[in-house]
């Protein structure tokens, strides 16, 4: 039970490391307009010399980045409880501290997924026939590897609960 819980917290802490920088930096796709290489992110977009912030409230990127940012809030809750629950921390007996992390970190999952899903879609079928030469860079990548650690996160705990409330009976022949 204890390895699932600490493979469970080792893949939500990196998951969690990965959503906040994938959500802060500027390199979720470059492009190349008038003969320069461009990036942008959630939050600003640089050309050669100088980044700025996006001022335009597009609706996909408010709805990405709000998705981003509540999947990292699910999932540092899901951390928060996910120790408890490793530590035996009594408090809140009244639930099970490892369903519960397992719950929150499916759902940190749900919501990453639902960012870059809606990030993919819009920036495919827009800078797909806009521009020639575009790409999704490092920080989208992170986006999506988070998807990987936040589920594997969910199915980790879930173990650990399944372990826990339905334990082997040595005895049983």
């Amino acid at each position: 039970m204890y390895s699932f819980m600490g493979g469970g917290l080792f893949c939500a802490g990196v998951g969690n490391i990965l959503l906040i920088v994938s959500t802060a930096t500027d390199y979720w796709m470059q492009y190349r307009h008038s003969s320069n290489y461009m990036h942008q992110g959630l939050w600003r977009y640089c050309v050669p010399g100088k980044c700025m912030t996006h001022t335009d409230s597009i609706a996909y990127w408010d709805a990405t980045r709000a998705f981003m940012i509540l999947s990292m809030l699910a999932c540092f809750i899901g951390i928060v409880i996910g120790v408890m629950a490793f530590i035996h921390y009594s408090s809140f007996d009244g639930f099970d501290k490892t369903f519960a992390a397992g719950i929150l970190f499916f759902i940190s999952c749900f919501f990453v997924l639902l960012a870059m899903a809606v990030y993919t879609g819009v920036t495919v079928n827009y800078y797909g026939k806009r521009y020639g030469s575009w790409r999704f860079s490092w920080s989208y990548i992170m986006g999506w590897v988070a998807v990987v650690l936040t589920f594997f996160s969910g199915i980790f705990y879930m173990c650990a609960y399944r372990m826990h409330e339905c334990p082997r009976n040595s005895n049983s022949r």
